[in-house]
């Protein structure tokens, strides 16, 4: 298996790079088509619910504003895109090719997060930006709708950018579904990796010899893993988790999502909630 179509939302301005920039970086590796997709919101839903009292033209001038705003982000996220390719002498494609990294730029007027899982389900991967507070893009629906929604595993770039170091990965091992279908979609990424370490929390929910037969499972892929449980201390599962990353080095984290449900982790937060707020890696997910 390996990574032939990815594909990486867009927005106007210039909080989308870190995802676009780690899709093209990962598109190189791998010889992959990157689709860069903007979504455009329909102007008419951008009028909230109509109160008594609004004319006709005072609706219009809202519509028209709003038609004006998509109009400027549509055009900044192309910018953005042919900007990067341009620099980076990027071919430009929309069919398949064997000629290595290639890109295209797609535009479609809808919901962010139903437009994003629909297309989403025809790539290999789909990479986003993670979450900040206090931000309007990367959003946390969009995550979700390609967490949940599309059936793909999902590359979360780090607020900062940067390259991603592949050399050292680092599985957080649970025994979980979620974990599994997360070390499946990543073994293109670890049978290219220098180091593999597998990170079992000792806690009442993980097992301690979980990690063993994972490491097994990965030495029939011709992967070498070293085992690694750790005590979170004083601290959460996923903070714990963290720490290990940075201890050892490692670039990459691969993780199951939401083994709990959604609704538990925002309320009483958990593992997914706390590295999707802290990591400064990327990290890939898959549910």
């Amino acid at each position: 298996m390996s990574f032939r179509t990815i594909l990486v939302p867009l927005d106007g301005g210039e909080h989308g790079r870190p995802a676009m920039e780690l899709a093209f970086a990962v598109g190189r590796d791998f010889g992959a088509h990157v689709e860069v997709l903007h979504v455009r919101a329909d102007p008419k839903a951008a009028v909230p619910l109509l109160g008594e009292g609004m004319s006709g033209a005072m609706i219009e001038e809202m519509i028209d504003i709003a038609a004006r705003e998509t109009d400027q982000q549509a055009a900044t996220a192309r910018k953005v895109f042919h900007d990067h390719c341009a620099s980076y002498a990027i071919r430009l494609a929309s069919t398949p090719g064997d000629e290595g990294l290639c890109a295209s730029f797609a535009e479609e007027m809808g919901r962010d997060d139903e437009t994003v899982a629909r297309r989403s389900r025809l790539h290999d991967l789909v990479v986003v930006g993670r979450p900040v507070s206090g931000a309007d893009y990367p959003s946390p629906v969009i995550l979700n709708a390609a967490l949940f929604e599309s059936g793909r595993p999902v590359l979360v770039a780090p607020a900062g950018g940067g390259a991603m170091n592949r050399a050292r990965i680092a599985v957080a091992w649970n025994g979980s579904a979620e974990g599994a279908r997360a070390v499946t979609e990543a073994l293109p990424f670890m049978k290219t990796a220098k180091s593999v370490y597998i990170l079992t929390a000792e806690s009442d929910e993980t097992e301690g010899d979980a990690a063993p037969p994972l490491a097994a499972y990965l030495g029939w892929h011709g992967i070498k893993a070293e085992t690694v449980a750790f005590s979170p201390a004083g601290h959460s599962v996923g903070e714990a988790i963290l720490m290990e990353c940075i201890k050892l080095d490692c670039g990459m984290l691969v993780m199951g999502a939401y083994s709990h449900s959604r609704m538990y982790q925002m309320i009483l937060g958990g593992v997914t909630k706390v590295v999707l707020e802290n990591a400064a890696i990327p990290v890939l997910m898959a549910r």
